[in-house]
């Protein structure tokens, strides 16, 4: 038999396979009367019942839900070799990178399988030293994860918060570093966030928005962000107001201080916009104003250190590709600006920098890959920081007065290797390699370039063993992200190398939306130019096909968040290109998104219903408002949180509701619904592994898979 005629033969038992699986018996969804008038044009919200996440109706629905969705799960029988593997490679010790706080060390670390990393503190690098938080003493199932750390300029007191569920909403609190003991300072849970501590460590700046009533985090609208000033000691309704803006709703604020404690810097941001304001209050006078600094909103504006009056900008005000220039805030307009390192020509960007050590650490993005140039104050080259391989750098943090710091590199086949920089020496050693059980040069990494559907060039990564043949018959796993100015680059997974030993090809596509380029990147994946990202997500899988690397009964596509708006979208789209698809917490309503806790901040990378041509862009692609009856949609798992007060459970609940009543076809659309969990981040180790598995395990059925001889043994 041919080599073409075994592909085809393979292809069609395949497809056979898939169309011939039994139909499911999906739990009944209430229909509502719901119909909302968008600008003259009514569309029909059935399932709004679904937003009320807490009633016992929706209750009961996800439980009838997940209870098909365990029972197809439990089916097949690949699931439990998937865990397993899957529990092995994630068993490696895990370590965060250090950083220094007074005379201490705080670092991260992860004996394997814990639910949540502990923090230890070391005078010493090469010791271990003692616990400093370790969330896993701090429930039973590992829910409760440590958010945000804080520590005062001598390192004596750290802020830090914990959350429920991977829940945004978080409780605040203060510990003496020496003893371990939390002092009686505590705020109540909601979604402030400590930013910068006083240099004499009397107190810290924090934003918050107004509580909201107690059971509503998820349907909440958090808006009028203040910044405060906590007093250590104070009860915190003596806290001042430092700044905020009854008039701009909108607006949120961070704040930090200079490393000479003159200046509090307030930033201003509004949504999701890389855009900000700049605002400067004099520390050194008591009841000094906030006044602007940079007030154009014209460009993102991050002050990275100052000498006196010399503020070091990195900005892409002028400079779609970014840029560092020193400001004078005697004179502070941009035509007074001195340019220390230009903006980047052709492919370069300038993707970002930190002030240590008296040297600019830049990273300069190329084609989604970074390398490190190390520049003086004058804005003078002097060395780079290249990577071993195909691969991401990243890290490169520190204080004025350091003269060390560190970075990671990883790649789909190398697991993460921290590095210790000694910056008078220009010197890099291994300060920390993780032992897995892999083999870097048995599988193949590497970039690719493709047309999207407008000819733009975009870049993709492929990983896989070595040795595959392109037949077209190889199970593809496409997973992208497109939005919010975020770049992809290699990194390395345990969930992605299970794929890899299971035969699959893992290819991740830098969309437009995200960074890879700069501005102008982002901008040609966003509000009326949505369309081109799934365009080029959509480009991406079609040139996996016209490669041979695959075929469409055995592509799956895989995304979160807004990486799930954009599966959601593109298998309603184009129904016929995927063999399976796996939105996660995504943002599948388009039209009521901006109606939920924070999701009105996003209106500026999505717009939104509430203007006639907000509506008129965002139906056209919303995800539930494109599903149609009697069409065969491909294998779908939607999964999500109970408890996702970000991408609210209710965007992912009327999909599959819908789904589930539209399918024409055979092929399952189910939905598992992860209890007492939010948008991911916190989500403890042992929920990951069971939701990863079940993934992979569906994938499995649906491509028509079988597993490679040895397989997890």
């Amino acid at each position: 038999m041919s080599l073409s005629l075994s592909r085809t033969c393979l292809l069609a038992l395949v497809a056979t396979a898939l169309v011939a699986q039994t139909p499911l018996n999906y739990p009944v969804t209430r229909k509502g009367e719901v119909v909302v008038d968008y600008h003259g044009t009514k569309v029909a919200d059935p399932y709004r019942w679904l937003e009320d996440d807490r009633s016992a109706e929706t209750t009961a629905w996800v439980e009838a839900q997940n209870q098909v969705t365990q029972a197809y799960l439990g089916q097949i029988s690949e699931q439990k070799a998937i865990e397993a593997r899957m529990t092995q490679l994630w068993n490696y010790e895990k370590f965060g990178t250090p950083s220094k706080h007074g005379k201490d060390y705080t670092y991260s670390h992860n004996s394997g399988l814990q639910n949540q990393a502990v923090i230890y503190l070391t005078n010493r690098l090469e010791e271990k030293g003692r616990v400093l938080f370790d969330p896993n003493a701090l429930s039973k199932d590992g829910t409760v994860s440590l958010g945000g750390m804080r520590f005062s300029e001598d390192g004596a007191f750290v802020a830090y918060s914990l959350s429920k569920g991977g829940s945004d909403v978080s409780t605040w609190k203060v510990r003496n570093v020496a003893t371990g003991a939390d002092l009686p300072d505590a705020f109540p849970a909601g979604r402030l966030g400590v930013n910068a501590w006083a240099k004499d460590g009397s107190g810290f700046y924090y934003t918050d928005y107004p509580k909201v009533e107690a059971g509503k985090a998820l349907t909440a609208v958090y808006k009028n962000q203040k910044l405060f000033f906590h007093k250590l000691g104070d009860p915190v309704k003596k806290d001042a107001v430092v700044y905020e803006r009854p008039d701009q709703p909108d607006w949120g604020f961070g704040a930090d201080v200079t490393d000479d404690g003159h200046w509090l810097i307030i930033s201003q941001r509004q949504g999701t916009e890389r855009k900000n304001r700049v605002f400067l209050k004099d520390l050194r006078k008591a009841g000094s104003p906030v006044v602007p600094l940079f007030d154009r909103y014209d460009g993102s504006y991050a002050i990275l250190g100052n000498d006196g009056d010399t503020f070091y900008l990195h900005t892409d005000a002028g400079a779609p590709r970014h840029r560092i220039v020193a400001v004078d805030l005697k004179d502070p307009k941009p035509s007074a600006w001195k340019d220390l390192v230009p903006e980047g020509k052709g492919r370069d960007v300038l993707a970002a920098a930190d002030l240590f050590g008296n040297t600019f650490a830049v990273t300069w993005k190329i084609d989604a890959l970074n390398s490190v140039k190390l520049y003086d104050l004058r804005g003078r080259f002097l060395r780079e920081i290249r990577p071993q391989g195909l691969g991401n750098l990243s890290g490169f943090n520190g204080r004025r007065e350091d003269t060390e710091t560190f970075y990671t590199f990883t790649s789909y086949n190398q697991p993460p290797t921290l590095y210790r920089y000694d910056l008078k020496t220009g010197t890099s050693t291994v300060f920390r390699q993780p032992k897995v059980d892999i083999k870097p040069a048995e599988y193949e990494v590497k970039e690719v370039f493709y047309p999207s559907k407008d000819g733009t060039k975009v870049p993709m990564f492929l990983a896989y063993r070595k040795g595959l043949k392109l037949d077209g018959t190889n199970p593809t796993l496409l997973y992208a992200y497109g939005g919010f100015n975020i770049a992809q680059s290699p990194n390395y997974s345990p969930v992605a190398q299970v794929w890899m030993e299971m035969g699959g090809v893992y290819a991740v596509a830098c969309l437009r939306g995200g960074s890879e380029y700069g501005k102008t990147w982002w901008e040609a994946g966003k509000r009326e130019t949505k369309q081109n990202v799934f365009d080029d997500f959509i480009a991406a899988a079609e040139w996996l096909i016209k490669e041979k690397y695959t075929s469409t009964p055995r592509l799956a596509i895989h995304g979160g968040s807004n990486g799930g708006l954009l599966v959601g979208a593109c298998m309603t789209q184009r129904p016929d290109l995927f063999g399976a698809c796996l939105p996660a917490v995504g943002v599948m309503d388009m039209l009521r998104y901006h109606t939920f806790t924070i999701g009105w901040m996003w209106k500026s990378d999505y717009m939104s219903s509430d203007t006639p041509e907000g509506f008129a862009n965002l139906i056209k692609y919303s995800p539930l408002h494109n599903l149609k009856p009697g069409v065969k949609y491909p294998p779908t798992l939607v999964t999500t949180g109970d408890h996702d007060d970000r991408v609210v459970p209710a965007h992912s609940h009327k999909f599959i509701a819908t789904l589930q009543a539209d399918q024409a076809g055979s092929a399952p659309v189910l939905t598992r619904i992860e209890t007492n969990a939010g948008h991911g981040a916190g989500k403890p180790t042992t929920k990951q592994i069971a939701e990863r598995a079940d993934q992979w395990a569906f994938l499995v059925k649906n491509l028509g898979m079988k597993l490679p001889a040895g397989f997890a043994q």
